[in-house]
Formats: structure tokens, sequence, C-alpha cells
């Protein structure tokens, strides 16, 4: 049964919904965490970890279950055909995670869920947002008081600040009147994990570049294979016949990738959008709610568990009286949005240049991965160093 208050209503349960409430109980925040889905995931969506991820899970006592989980990666390739354009490494970097950790999102929601739950926390299941209400008539963007939250049912939550995690199409930004400005790519996306019976490394991650639109090929848990590629548009359910022509477009000659099984897929639609504001006085965002982008580089939820381990400090600080505090999340968390969408973009877009600029690119990406320094801080860009 919902509380009638709490100091922090969580609204998403999502990877940053139940970050930033395992975060906030961790440190003693009261906090209530509703999501409208009947259960979690069950499929794997996103699937890498990054570095900068598990060094800010560690204080949560998640990171060692999902490290035992995963797989560890650690090449990034990127290669035209069976060309290889640039290859970076994790190897030298400056922290105890040096890989990218494959592992599939309903892995990492579980373990989540597993430490909240240990913890005392619950999810509310199911439960819909149909409204946010300033107390005393005032507006949201208004000096703190509380929020009143409505339910589907008809149930009601009094909070002090409630905090958007809720996806793409979040229902607390759209009821804070926050705009989520940009647009959505074109092409739609594919995305399948598949069992390869031939033709795949299982110690790197590889972005292929191809006129026809790029393609990711990505090692899982239990030898399996995550394949991502963009389309013009993909199929809803795609078969081992729509991921081997992709392939054999896109991916390597010599040895030719063989798909032997599609364990699950689905197709999906890109925006590149960041939120105007991750603030409206009582009303916070994190995660997909405030910010989506291309998923080349693996940077989605990565980006919404770090929002929500700065939001939990800061909402912590604030509840302690450091009213700034949630102020400077905004002002901190935003540009570090604005940096992963512009690098998702530019993976994107050149993975798919039209084909007469292909040598130029080609060219000039492998004169920058002879530089010692070019690949090294792709690296740290990737893993996420560079915002810790």
């Amino acid at each position: 049964m919902l509380p009638t208050s709490t100091d922090v209503l969580v609204v998403g349960a999502g990877p940053t919904g139940l970050t930033l409430a395992l975060a906030l109980i961790t440190q003693g925040v009261p906090c209530t965490l509703v999501d409208a889905l009947p259960e979690g995931a069950n499929t794997s969506r996103a699937a890498v970890v990054h570095a900068r991820t598990l060094e800010v899970l560690e204080p949560l006592k998640v990171t060692d279950d999902l490290v035992a989980a995963g797989i560890r990666a650690r090449r990034f390739t990127v290669r035209d055909r069976d060309r290889v354009l640039m290859e970076i490494g994790f190897d030298h970097l400056p922290t105890a995670y040096p890989y990218t950790l494959m592992v599939p999102q309903s892995t990492t929601e579980a373990v989540l869920l597993d430490r909240f739950v240990a913890l005392g926390g619950e999810v509310h299941r199911p439960v819909r947002l149909t409204g946010l209400t300033p107390v005393a008539g005032t507006s949201i963007g208004s000096p703190p008081q509380a929020v009143t939250a409505t339910f589907g049912d008809g149930s009601t939550v009094s909070a002090r600040w409630v905090v958007g995690a809720d996806g793409m199409h979040s229902t607390v930004r759209e009821q804070a009147g926050i705009p989520f400005d940009g647009a959505p790519y074109a092409e739609s996306f594919l995305l399948a994990d598949v069992v390869l019976t031939d033709g795949a490394p299982e110690d790197q991650v590889i972005l292929f570049f191809s006129p026809a639109g790029l393609v990711v090929l990505a090692p899982l848990p239990g030898g399996s294979y995550r394949v991502v590629a963009t389309l013009d548009e993909a199929p809803e359910r795609p078969a081992v016949a729509d991921v081997q022509e992709i392939l054999d477009a896109r991916g390597p000659q010599r040895p030719r990738t063989l798909v032997g099984e599609v364990v699950w897929g689905s197709r999906f639609r890109v925006h590149h959008r960041i939120a105007r504001r991750y603030r409206q006085g009582q009303v916070l965002l994190a995660g997909d709610a405030a910010h989506v982008h291309s998923p080349a580089g693996g940077q989605g939820m990565n980006t919404g568990i770090q929002d929500a381990v700065a939001l939990a400090d800061a909402l912590a600080a604030a509840l302690a009286g450091d009213g700034p505090a949630l102020d400077r999340y905004a002002l901190v968390r935003r540009p570090v949005a604005q940096q992963v969408v512009g690098l998702t973009d530019r993976l994107t877009r050149l993975a798919t240049m039209p084909a007469a600029a292909r040598p130029l690119r080609n060219l000039a990406l492998s004169a920058a991965a002879a530089l010692p320094p070019v690949p090294h801080g792709i690296a740290r860009r990737l893993a996420g160093l560079v915002h810790s």
C-alpha cells in the first residue's frame, strides 16, 4: 500500500529509478518508488555497463554482483568490414574496472532490485502517475513546499520532492511543463540477441561502419551476442534471415558471421533530446526522462545511473539543509548529457556517412588511431571517466 506522504517520490523503476531509490535508502532518506509496469524488465535492452558506472555503484554494494554476472570486453574496435579503422583498449585506464562490462539490463535491474529489497525497500506496482499538483495552490516552480502526486486508482501521495525517472515519454516531465528539446533520427533501430555459429570475437565490442548503416556486435553472457543496427524500417520481430542479411552486408567477411538463432529481438526509434531543465521547483529529472540519444557507445543506461547517484547525494544534502545542492545537480549533470548526446550523434553520423565520403573518413580515422592520445581519450570518454 502506498504511503500518504514521503520525502522523495521516485517515478519509474528502471535502472535509473532503482539506483536512485537504493542510493537514497542507503543514506537513510525516506523514499517511495512507483512504476507503471506490473513487473520489471524481462528483456536485455541496454547491455553495457562502463567503468565509471561500476565505480559509482560501489557504495551501494552491487558492483561485485554485476561484474560476476557479466563478460569483460577489454577492447572496442571500429571497422569497415574486415578493416580495423581504430582499436580502443581499456586495459590502461585509471580504474579498477579496465573493461566494458557486457551484462543484460534485466540482470542489472535484478541486482539493483535485490539489494533495494534487502535493505527494506519496495517497488509499488502497477502504479501509474496521472497528475502533479503543488500544495496550497502554488506553482511547481515556487519555493520548496510539497507536491501531491495523483495516480490512476485515485490514490495520492504528498512528497517534498518528485523525481521523474520514467523514461523518454516521462509523465513527470510533462506535468512539470519541461520542454524536451531535440528530434528523432530518421532511421529505426533493430535490436537482437542472437546465437552465432561462427565469425565473432568474444573479447570485444565492434562498431561496423557501412554506407547501409551502422551495426554493433557485442558478446553477452551465456554465449549469445547483441546486434544493434540502423534500418530505414526495421522488422518488428527480427528473424534469423533479417539479422543474417544485415551482418552479410555490413559485418565481417572473413570469416562470415553466421546467425543460428534469434533469442530475442525488437525494433525501436531513437531520438536525440535533452530536457531544457533538470529541475522545476520540487520536480527533478534523471535518466531517459532527461536525455535520450543513439545507442552508439552504450552510454544511455550508464548516464542515467550516474545521474541517479549524483541526485541521491544532492537530495540527501538538500534534506540536511543544503538548499543549493539540487541546483548544483542540474548544473553539473545536464552538460554531461549534452556531451554524451554529442558523442553518440557523431558516432552515428560517422557510421552512416554517404559512400562517397567513406574513403576520406576511413583515412582520417586510421590516421587518428595512430596517435596514442586519441584512442586513449576516446576510451576514457566511453568509460565515463572524463565525468568522474
